[in-house]
């Protein structure tokens, strides 16, 4: 009865940041904020799905598949970001024009 109850908070919880992530990559002005957004968003989205998955089923060969891949996507969604980020950075692509640098105020 626990385990069902956990495994649906956490299938709503991992749904509501799967929707703000597809909703950041709507309304975001400039591939920066994009990128942050939908990175967050979307790792914490499938690490609460995959958490909701192990807890489910109770088994520790899923459970473990699980935690697996939760560290897989806590470790390359952060580096996958910042490659793009910087991608873009060299490209030159202009970002949104109310964003501040460093020396502005």
């Amino acid at each position: 009865m626990l385990s069902e109850i956990l495994t649906i908070v956490l299938l709503i919880a991992g749904s509501f940041f799967g929707f703000t992530a597809a909703l950041g990559l709507i309304r975001m002005p400039d591939i920066y904020t994009r990128m942050s957004t939908s990175g967050k968003a979307a790792t914490l989205c499938c690490g609460l799905l995959l958490a909701a998955v192990a807890f489910l089923f109770e088994d520790i060969q899923i459970t473990a598949k699980a935690v697996i891949a939760i560290l897989f996507l806590l470790i390359t969604v952060p580096v996958g970001a910042h490659v793009i980020g910087r991608a873009a950075y060299r490209e030159q692509v202009k970002s949104w024009e109310g964003t501040k640098t460093d020396g502005e105020e």
